[in-house]
């Protein structure tokens, strides 16, 4: 992944004032026609004993959005945002910006840890690559039961999985094992594991102008209108763009279209 640092960000459908209480990524704050709405971001170490693994993450929510058993404040819904291979769960600010506008208190999920092997670049990619998928999975799992328990009042009924690349492929393991879980999905270029051709949850793709899916990975012309599909292909944004690191104008080009695909 490209590490720049990240740029502004000002989006009409984003939130303003953005204040974080613990460490947030270096923007200003975005706007939003509807009303301001103060960013937090939570970090929690969550701990899965039965597999002995620390699970990383960061908590994005506003402040009309916090819920919990003492306070009686408006529920929202629950997104889980997954980096891609060699990233991190705090580089994805602009998209978690975003969902927190749309109702959306977003888990953003550590996958790769130090102590974690490298992932493989040669071979049968789709088979060497599938178990760190699988654990990808069940760090979701684990992180969506953490939060029915910790915040019982969200609508986990309306479940959102977002990826990037490598945590797209997770997203799309996750649907095709627990579709009865997810009511949409966002993929930023997965490239090994083909979407799920159905109906629901509803499935929005975005596609970098570098790289190409393997085949199969991608629905046909004939099956997105069948299943009602998004392909959306950004003929100026690269695979490696797709993070905190893009151009203000890359930001809003993939915000604007998760914003459609999202009050739709």
């Amino acid at each position: 992944m490209n590490l720049n640092a990240p740029l502004v960000l000002s989006v009409s459908l984003l939130i303003a004032g953005c204040a974080a209480r613990t460490q947030k990524a270096n923007q200003t704050a975005p706007t939003t026609v509807a009303s301001a709405l103060a960013l937090n971001t939570t970090k929690l170490d969550l701990v899965d004993h039965a597999r002995n693994r620390v699970i990383p993450v960061v908590l994005y929510s506003a402040d009309s959005q916090i819920v919990d058993n003492k306070v009686n404040k408006p529920a929202s819904k629950l997104a889980l945002l997954n980096h891609g291979y060699g990233g991190q769960n705090t580089a994805y600010s602009f998209i978690a910006q975003n969902l927190v506008a749309h109702g959306y208190v977003v888990a953003s999920i550590q996958h790769e840890l130090p102590t974690d092997a490298p992932m493989a670049t040669t071979g049968n990619l789709f088979e060497i690559r599938k178990p760190v998928w699988e654990r990808g999975v069940q760090n979701m799992l684990f992180v969506l039961q953490e939060m029915q328990r910790r915040q019982p009042k969200l609508h986990y009924d309306q479940l959102l999985i977002v990826g990037h690349s490598n945590g797209g492929d997770m997203a799309m393991l996750f649907v095709q094992e627990h579709p009865e879980l997810v009511q949409k999905l966002i993929s930023l270029d997965n490239r090994r594991m083909p979407l799920p051709r159905t109906r629901k949850p509803q499935i929005l793709t975005l596609r970098s102008s570098d790289q190409v899916a393997d085949p199969g990975v991608l629905p046909s012309p004939a099956e997105q209108q069948t299943f009602g599909i998004q392909v959306v292909n950004l003929r100026y944004t690269q695979h490696n763009d797709m993070w905190d690191g893009a151009t203000a104008a890359q930001k809003q080009e993939m915000n604007k279209i998760i914003s459609s695909f999202l009050e739709n």
